[in-house]
């Protein structure tokens, strides 16, 4: 059997689902929604870009800054920490996901990339696979994860040996992230710089 973690008698653990972040997500999709719906290209291309460095670089930090130095950090000191930042990321993340992925197509669309003839689309197939591979691997893989460790985390006595393996393959999974982000950097870079 793994090693216990015990819960100190003063450790409150947060709600998972707090109004605050709820309203922030709804007021994201609702940005979006107004600048899919807009005529204005400069605010489509604003949602996009700033949902994009946002869901990027909070990657990017996690992955290679954060992971790292929780992993360091013992788990009484790496609880309290997981406690405040799991159930922020499980709204941000997702809701920065939805807002960069759906304003950067509609862009995509308004510009005319989805009618760009071969092999020059290769470049907005690219994007849309590295996003879906971003996607996929953010809500199919990454988002259970970290809803199994929080839910261990949260009983009386978790399994510390328990939580460290799957940890383990959560960092993997974050650092593969980060990753896909820098190969869309490029590809965004790349339109950017002109097809």
């Amino acid at each position: 059997m793994g090693s216990t973690i015990s819960l100190p008698a003063e450790e409150t653990i947060p709600p998972v689902i707090n109004r605050h972040f709820v309203m922030g997500c709804a007021g994201g999709l609702l940005v979006l929604a107004a600048a899919v719906a807009s005529k204005s290209l400069w605010f489509l291309n604003f949602v996009h870009v700033l949902s994009g460095l946002l869901w990027t670089g909070i990657d990017l930090f996690m992955g290679f800054v954060i992971g790292p130095i929780l992993r360091q950090v013992p788990m009484h000191a790496r609880r309290p920490i997981i406690f405040r930042l799991m159930p922020k990321m499980l709204f941000l993340m997702p809701t920065l996901a939805i807002i960069t992925g759906t304003s950067g197509y509609a862009l995509a669309g308004r510009i005319g990339y989805l009618a760009l003839p071969y092999p020059t689309f290769g470049w907005v197939i690219g994007a849309l696979t590295v996003l879906g591979l971003l996607t996929v691997q953010g809500v199919g893989f990454l988002l259970p994860i970290n809803l199994r460790i929080y839910w261990e985390l949260r009983k009386p006595s978790p399994d510390g040996a328990w939580i460290g393996r799957w940890m383990r393959i959560f960092y993997r999974g974050v650092a593969l992230q980060g990753v896909l982000q820098i190969a869309i950097i490029v590809i965004m870079a790349r339109f950017v710089s002109g097809l």
